[in-house]
């Protein structure tokens, strides 16, 4: 926990008023193209390692991803929404949640099980919490194409 602590304190330096300017005037728009960017990163560095064995890449490129939840999260913070405690106490919960074969009585004796436990949890949960679900529905076609357009912009950068 203390490289977290040390990795979050970086970020939060970095956008301090005397830190990195570049970092400063960055909003949760502005790293959108380079969260799609770390993310496909990420999945080339999955199949550099399938491929060769080697983790190098692909632990430079989840680090690369881990610095964009970071950054998020800071700059959350800075707007009064919320914080990287917050992002690790819900994503925990809802692993908590998500996993009663896990964490409560439900029985899963295999993968196929478990998949269908995440999802009669999931499902229990959205039926149970029509808060923001709507929303997100609502907006996820406009996310798709934003990220094929970004993906498209960074093949073209890259010349692929």
């Amino acid at each position: 926990m203390e490289a977290f602590e040390e990795f979050v304190e970086v970020v939060r330096r970095l956008r301090a008023p005397d830190g990195c300017p570049w970092d400063r005037e960055q909003t949760h728009a502005s790293l959108k193209k380079g969260l799609v960017e770390e993310t496909t990163e990420v999945v080339c560095g999955i199949n550099v390692y399938e491929q060769t064995g080697n983790p190098e890449n692909l632990k430079e490129e989840l680090g690369d991803l881990l610095l964009h939840v970071a950054m998020q999260a800071q700059i959350a913070q800075e707007e009064g929404l919320f914080d990287i405690r917050d992002v690790l106490e819900g994503i925990t919960e809802k692993l908590i949640r998500r996993h009663p074969h896990v964490f409560g009585e439900v029985r899963a004796d295999g993968a196929k099980e478990a998949l269908a436990s995440w999802d009669a949890a999931k499902a229990k949960e959205k039926a149970g919490n029509g808060e923001g679900t709507a929303d997100v529905d609502q907006y996820l076609p406009a996310a798709f194409d934003e990220v094929q357009e970004l993906i498209g912009k960074a093949r073209a950068k890259k010349g692929i």
